[in-house]
């Protein structure tokens, strides 16, 4: 094999001049090392140096089951053996109809149509497609609009982008899908209103969903979409009633309500998927990442009968479709991964250890960088500040200065792995994979402490 330390800068070199990298400043790279890994086990990865890294954020809110698993591994070598691709395009294959039916044994409510995806956003332009089409089959050709919330990520497909609720990303790629509306999100931090009444903050924002339809006209609005957590911005959970109330107003106006999972499906919250969380059951849930615990991509909008019921009519079909969707080693990995989560009792242990997680992350109250600790299960933001009293936030350029040119690299330096983000105000966001515990929990204090106490001296 040579040299490690060759090898590492060979790869290194190798990966900027031919490796693009997703939503990555490649200049960045131009004069330093590629951060490569190689290796993972359990709740730690390892680089090509073979220093050793918490993943703090499950890979990218994916790695459920931890890294290393070899009945995943097995689960698809096995399948390539049998079957390696067939498409779901008027034909099935076993795996793709096991898990569709595990799936929808899973969701809540009616939800018993699976139409599989390679990836998130992949199923979120699948939800909205869907929807126009649905209100279409059942005589409403003026509905084709949806509402999202403002800093909220649904994906990068142009109409998932334009669900998105970040103008910086959308900017470059304008213009865009026609059609999506915005709202205020579930912020109880930086509430507008009712900032020391969450209940009545959440009943606020979620008639500000209302009052969005009666604006653009309920006769064309189409769909809601909505994260059960709002992952952008730092881990927004929902006020007390929120949802119920997002229901009553989709009832009354024939307004799909979309729960977008991506993050929060399969165990990110305690729960198989995230509505449950918080009793609410949506038209169409739109799910990825966690399903195979990131050992293989699929993705999938699982959709109600009462949604689905004009398409099985006549000659009515969905003309929508992707070449891997349902692929046959990934189905029989996400499936191998949900024997994983009854066996383990991966829900359940989230359940049993998110009050946990959220005390140890809470000790970082005392520091006076730290604004806002907030989330549910394992999937937590923590706010920084400028002024606790006044919860004045950094400009764009100490953002630029702390988050990117100090937090985020000594966070890596000292063996944390996760995310610091400015999509809205700065957060570190914390994901760690579901079979953590305690001691993940204080390792990760552990380094955020030393990290955030150094970065109140740069301000």
């Amino acid at each position: 094999m040579g040299n490690p330390i060759a090898v590492s800068k060979d790869l290194s070199r190798t990966a900027y001049d031919h490796l693009w990298m997703h939503f990555t400043r490649m200049s960045s790279y131009e004069n330093a090392p590629v951060p490569t890994i190689v290796r993972g086990e359990g709740t730690y990865i390892y680089d090509d140096k073979g220093k050793r890294y918490l993943d703090g954020l499950a890979g990218l809110f994916t790695v459920q089951a931890g890294h290393g698993r070899a009945e995943l591994a097995e689960a698809a070598s096995k399948q390539a053996q049998e079957l390696a691709y067939f498409p779901v395009w008027s034909y099935a294959h076993p795996k793709a109809i096991e898990l569709a039916e595990r799936l929808a044994h899973l969701a809540p409510g009616d939800l018993n149509k699976v139409f599989f995806t390679t990836g998130g956003g992949e199923a979120v332009e699948t939800a909205w497609k869907l929807a126009k089409q649905y209100h279409k089959l059942t005589g409403n050709h003026g509905k084709y609009k949806v509402i999202s919330r403002n800093v909220a990520y649904h994906g990068t497909p142009q109409g998932a982008l334009s669900i998105t609720g970040l103008p910086a990303l959308r900017a470059p790629f304008e213009p865009l899908v026609p059609g999506a509306h915005k709202v205020p999100n579930t912020n109880v931090y930086r509430a507008p209103v009712h900032g020391d009444d969450p209940e009545a903050f959440g009943r606020w924002a979620a008639d500000q969903i209302e009052q969005q339809i009666l604006f653009e006209g309920p006769e064309t609005v189409a769909a809601v979409f909505l994260e059960p957590v709002q992952n952008a911005g730092g881990c927004f959970p929902p006020p007390p009633g929120y949802f119920r109330r997002v229901r009553e107003i989709c009832d009354q106006y024939d307004v799909l309500l979309v729960s977008d999972e991506v993050i929060c499906a399969f165990g990110r919250l305690g729960t198989m998927f995230g509505c449950e969380k918080f009793g609410y059951v949506p038209d169409i849930i739109t799910c990825a990442k966690g399903m195979t615990s990131g050992y293989s991509p699929i993705g999938a909008a699982i959709v109600s009968d009462r949604i689905a019921e004009p398409f099985f009519k006549g000659s009515n079909t969905f003309l929508h479709g992707y070449t891997f969707g349902g692929h046959p080693v990934s189905a029989a990995v996400a499936l191998a991964n949900l024997d994983i989560f009854e066996r383990e009792g991966l829900n359940q242990h989230v359940l049993d250890h998110e009050s946990a997680f959220h005390a140890t992350l809470s000790k970082l109250h005392d520091l006076p960088i730290v604004g806002d600790v907030r989330g549910n299960g394992f999937f937590y933001g923590i706010e920084l500040v400028k002024d606790k009293v006044t919860k004045e936030t950094f400009s764009g350029e100490e953002c630029e200065r702390l988050l990117y040119g100090f937090v985020s690299k000594k966070l890596f330096e000292n063996g944390l792995y996760c995310r610091a983000d400015d999509r809205g105000d700065p957060v570190v966001q914390l994901a760690p994979p579901l079979i953590s515990d305690q001691s993940t929990f204080d390792e990760i204090e552990q380094i955020l402490r030393g990290v955030l106490t150094e970065a109140w001296t740069k301000i």
